[in-house]
């Protein structure tokens, strides 16, 4: 029983990273119906820029490590919307209007753009850091298996709560998240009531871009070494974490994250790691045929 509770607390850590990143491939999707095949390099930016920033606070003597990662997460936040925009308004607003495949390709030409950019910026080898909030709570000695929870863990854990709470408030309840279900429900129609549709879809980019970098400073945290490839092996599982719990749904998305991340945790303890992939797609490949849009996406109607 042990072991399957430290299983389970590990699960939910990962899957929380994973749905953090999953938001922001499926409130793009929402809006304007394209799949952001960039978002995870995103994260892979966010998650280099945390590195950057933690270790220039070191060196100017900023060692206390709730402020410390504190002023990580914001300058991280913002540095790294700063280039969901740049991204949004260079390579997917000239091509709005375009036939819909021309999206997609600038949004692998994206892709590859930055992993290059951060390969050639901060180089191939793995960047490590030392612990930042070392030790937690340890409990359950049965059979000699102690569970261990980890600081990082419940930190991860709580910022996921509690920054959900904040986006579903933002979603249901400001104007900004009314002008983007409008946008979603119909882009031509909002913009003819009035809504800034470009303003509207730039902010949601900004959005989703700060959310890759809150799930990139908690990757560092966690694992304690990234690379400039970290960004496409996370990417695809968040990607498939936002099919599986439907995309276009928030609430989907992190489901599916914490599915994803249950079921590579659980397979990798039960039986073998080597196949932990092969069983995530899988079960997406099971819902999908019963559950075509998902675990809590809409199926979209078509008016004729």
């Amino acid at each position: 029983m042990e072991y399957f509770l430290q299983q389970l607390i590990n699960g939910v850590t990962l899957g929380s990273i994973y749905g953090l990143i999953a938001i922001g491939y499926t409130m793009v999707y929402g809006i304007i119906g394209m799949i952001n095949f960039a978002h995870g390099d995103v994260f892979m930016v966010g998650a280099f820029l945390a590195l950057i920033v933690y270790l220039a606070l070191v060196a100017i003597g900023i060692t206390f490590v709730p402020l410390a990662l504190l002023i990580v997460l914001l300058v991280a936040m913002a540095l790294t919307a700063l280039y969901g925009w740049t991204v949004e308004r260079i390579a997917y607003r000239p091509l709005r209007g375009s036939f819909r495949l021309a999206p997609l390709i600038s949004a692998i030409g994206m892709s590859i753009f930055l992993q290059n950019f951060v390969q050639q910026a901060q180089g191939a080898r793995v960047k490590p850091l030392q612990p930042v909030a070392p030790g937690g709570f340890q409990f359950g000695a049965a059979d000699g298996f102690i569970v261990n929870v980890s600081y990082v863990q419940i930190m991860i854990v709580g910022a996921t709560i509690a920054i959900m709470t904040g986006f579903t408030l933002l979603v249901t309840k400001t104007s900004l998240g009314r002008a983007q279900r409008a946008c979603e429900q119909d882009r031509k129609m909002a913009a003819l009531l009035g809504v800034d549709v470009d303003r509207t879809i730039s902010l949601t980019f900004v959005m989703g871009a700060a959310l890759a970098s809150v799930a990139g400073l908690m990757y560092l945290l966690y694992y304690g070494v990234i690379d400039f490839y970290i960004g496409f092996v996370a990417g695809v599982k968040a990607f498939t974490a936002a099919v599986l719990g439907g995309i276009g749904s928030l609430p989907g998305a992190m489901l599916g994250g914490l599915l994803i991340g249950l079921i590579e945790t659980f397979w990798s303890a039960y039986f073998s790691v080597e196949y932990k992939d092969v069983a995530a797609f899988s079960i997406l490949a099971i819902v999908l045929i019963f559950l075509p849009s998902g675990l809590l996406g809409r199926p979209e109607v078509e008016k004729v």
